[in-house]
């Protein structure tokens, strides 16, 4: 039974430290998912893994998002797919590529650099409060673009990478080709742009590389900061809610959201002792992807230990 068992752990999860009224709406969220949700998962076509999700069932756990992919990275085992392979735009998880090209270009993280005028979204006008005239260092910059999805440092950081903007856009697709991400395609490091593109199973690659990453696991699972440019106090928070529900223990998470993306999310957790990538695309409605992680999570956690060993062994390998 996933309703009643969900709604109860959704309430929790949801009210905890995040505050009255965003807990709230979370929880609410989470009521009406539970709503719609049959009572039992439908029954598994003859000589199907028990307790296991194909894409025959279509989608029983009536997820919101359009896209949807989870795989056990430790043996590279598809869990759950709802159209991996469908290319989207992927907004802000953009800044996941971004964030590798500029550690691997290894620039001194200490150095300091200026906000630019050059630095502000004329495409979307995206809301900053990092004026121009502003100094960080490239730690911080990127700490803000990761954490808080924070658009003019993400633009700064590619606006210092070695070649400027375009080399570092150039970096980004040459390292998605190398780690077979063969449907992705950036023209921005921001992901402002819709023609970032990308799908679940190519974007569960980044996951995975990004993980090894020390400062973007650092970034991504960081839960807020305060930094104090210019004399002023700035705080920010991150964008993954999912965090201050205290029982997710994050390895990378990123969101994202522009017009033409819908809500998107993207992390790797651990769930009862092994790495998990979960890749959420294309939810048109402010926190449904969290209620899909959560649906997603609760389903897994359901599978006994015998159920959760069988349906990775029969699940296929992650192409």
């Amino acid at each position: 039974m996933v309703k009643a068992g969900w709604v109860k752990a959704g309430w929790s999860r949801a009210w905890g430290s995040r505050g009255f009224v965003p807990g709230l709406v979370l929880w609410m969220c989470g009521m009406v998912a539970a709503a719609a949700m049959p009572l039992a998962h439908p029954e598994p076509a003859p000589g199907a893994v028990a307790g296991s999700i194909r894409l025959w069932q279509r989608d029983p756990l009536l997820l919101h998002s359009a896209s949807a992919l989870v795989i056990d990275a430790r043996d590279q085992r598809v869990l759950f797919e709802k159209n991996p392979y469908t290319v989207r735009p992927i907004a802000s998880l953009t800044k996941l590529m971004m964030a590798m090209v500029v550690l691997d270009a290894h620039q001194p993280m200490n150095q300091v650099i200026t906000i630019r005028r050059s630095d502000i979204d004329t495409l979307k006008w995206s809301a900053s409060r990092l004026l121009p005239g502003m100094r960080f260092t490239r730690a911080r910059l990127l700490q803000l673009a990761l954490m808080s999805s924070e658009n003019r440092a993400a633009h700064a950081l590619a606006r210092h990478y070695p070649g400027g903007v375009a080399a570092c856009v150039r970096a980004m697709n040459r390292k998605a080709h190398s780690l077979g991400m063969l449907d992705t395609h950036y023209v921005d490091p921001t992901g402002l742009w819709p023609g970032n593109r990308s799908n679940a199973h190519d974007i569960a690659l980044a996951v995975e590389e990004a993980a090894h990453y020390t400062t973007i696991h650092d970034d991504t699972t960081d839960v807020g900061t305060v930094v104090h440019p210019e004399g002023r106090t700035l705080v920010y928070r991150n964008s993954d809610h999912l965090l201050y529900a205290g029982d997710w223990r994050m390895l990378v998470s990123k969101t994202g959201f522009i017009n033409e993306s819908g809500h998107c999310l993207a992390f790797e957790a651990m769930l009862r002792g092994r790495p998990v990538v979960v890749v959420l695309l294309d939810s048109w409605r402010p926190y449904n992807d969290f209620v899909d992680a959560m649906q997603l999570r609760d389903w897994l956690r359901e599978q006994s230990p015998v159920q959760w060993a069988e349906a990775r062994e029969g699940a296929p390998l992650l192409h």
